[in-house]
């Protein structure tokens, strides 16, 4: 459980202070930038909550936090329509999945007569613990994690400034529906016939959100259904009880999910007219070198190409799934290639109408587009690292031996300060 708890918050932490730092340039020309920061934080402070719980309860308080700065976010620039429509949206369809928590939350009381986690899963494994109480969590974290049926939310939380989308696609909001699914591994590991329905959303999900995304022609959007459709196979490895793998990939995917979200922010902020149209761009590899790469490093880690980031993580949900005995597999092995063919096709089709196709861009704003500055391209930098090495390092540590990380490591940093701080054998 500490292991879970320190990986969330590293990746948490990290994607945060970077989705700050950017925005810093970012908002700075809007007159309520200090609102808008204070916003982020109390986010990031939200979803912390969230993960460091040791009960359900408090894990509540960050559940309803992060929905309530998701509204707020999104709802920023309140004085659009579209703004005001997809802040009531996201915040209704997510009371569904928060209903379905509390009633799980009144059978847990109702069988273990306590919240706390450490309780609840010790003697789940000697109760007969309530189908229900399974099902309505599930059905919470599809709320939350924007899985089929209750997905429509998610795309449309594309009108707040692009850093929300960074940090709510990335590290925060979505992500919380998975947490709580590995959260509550002990208790899915008891029931089968749960993994099996987990499985199959995992599938749709993935499937249906990347063929959407092939339609879709807002920028943002596209991104968007990408994120709808990897959370669909974090759910689905779920199903096979491969919560390491399913860790793993939402690491991942937050490196990559990120750094396409502030490279499509620094496309946006660079247009005057601030277009989302792809049909509407073209030919920006010439004024915006810096972004095109890191649009191609992040839909290269998105896609799976060899040796990135999605590589390592993407390829051991689909091995999982192959070399799976359980029937429902080849289920999901079937919906998590074609989507993998899906997030190809989209990601391809953006980068060739963002960058190279004949602009559309009238001479007048072309005129004015630049590449952005220093403090934008900052975290884009780091993000283009983690998305090509992330993998290759993070490997280790989540799947093969974590220990390294709360014991070795700490050491070797304590160290490593004493060698370069301790006085020389002259002075």
């Amino acid at each position: 459980r500490e292991r879970l708890v320190i990986l969330m918050l590293f990746v948490v932490t990290l994607i945060s202070s970077l989705v700050h730092l950017y925005s810093i340039e970012y908002m700075r020309t809007d007159p309520n930038q200090i609102k808008f920061l204070q916003y982020l934080t109390l986010f990031t402070l939200s979803m912390c909550i969230l993960v460091t719980a040791n009960n359900f309860i408090q894990m509540f308080i960050g559940w309803e936090g992060v929905g309530v700065c998701s509204y707020l976010l999104i709802n920023f620039w309140d004085t659009r329509l579209q703004a005001n429509t997809s802040a009531m949206k996201a915040i209704i369809i997510n009371r569904i999945g928060d209903i379905n928590l509390i009633m799980a939350f009144v059978l847990i009381y109702e069988q273990f007569l306590s919240f706390d986690y450490k309780l609840i899963f010790i003697f789940g494994n000697y109760l007969d613990i309530n189908f229900f109480i399974l099902l309505l969590l599930f059905f919470g974290a599809v709320g939350k994690s924007a899985q089929i049926f209750l997905h429509v939310w998610l795309p449309d939380a594309m009108e707040g400034p692009t850093p929300v989308s960074a940090l709510i696609h990335a590290a925060t909001m979505v992500t919380a529906g998975i947490f709580l699914i590995i959260k509550c591994s002990t208790l899915y590991d008891l029931s089968p016939v749960m993994q099996k329905i987990i499985l199959i959303f995992g599938g749709l999900t993935a499937l249906f959100a990347g063929s959407v995304g092939i339609c879709q022609n807002d920028l943002k959007k596209i991104i968007a259904y990408s994120t709808c459709s990897q959370l669909g196979f974090m759910t689905a490895i779920c199903g096979l009880a491969q919560y390491e793998v399913a860790l793993f990939h939402l690491a991942m995917h937050a490196f990559f999910k990120a750094l396409l979200f502030l490279s499509a922010g620094s496309i946006i902020h660079a247009l005057v007219t601030e277009e989302q149209d792809i049909r509407r761009m073209g030919g920006l590899i010439f004024f915006m070198p810096v972004s095109y790469i890191s649009i191609l490093i992040g839909s290269l880690a998105l896609m799976g190409f060899p040796f990135t980031a999605g590589f390592y993580s993407k390829d051991l949900i689909l091995e999982h799934l192959f070399v799976s005995t359980c029937p429902i597999s080849l289920f999901g092995l079937i919906c998590c290639i074609l989507a993998s063919i899906c997030t190809t096709i989209y990601s391809v089709r953006l980068i060739y109408f963002v960058f190279f196709t004949t602009s559309n861009i009238s001479q007048r704003v072309l005129s004015n587009v630049h590449e952005s500055n220093f403090i934008i391209l900052l975290p884009l930098i780091v993000l283009n690292l983690f998305s090509i090495f992330g993998g290759l390092i993070f490997k280790p540590i989540f799947i093969e031996n974590f220990d390294w990380l709360i014991e070795e490591l700490p050491v070797l940093c304590v160290d490593t300060c004493l060698l370069y701080t301790s006085p020389s054998p002259r002075d």
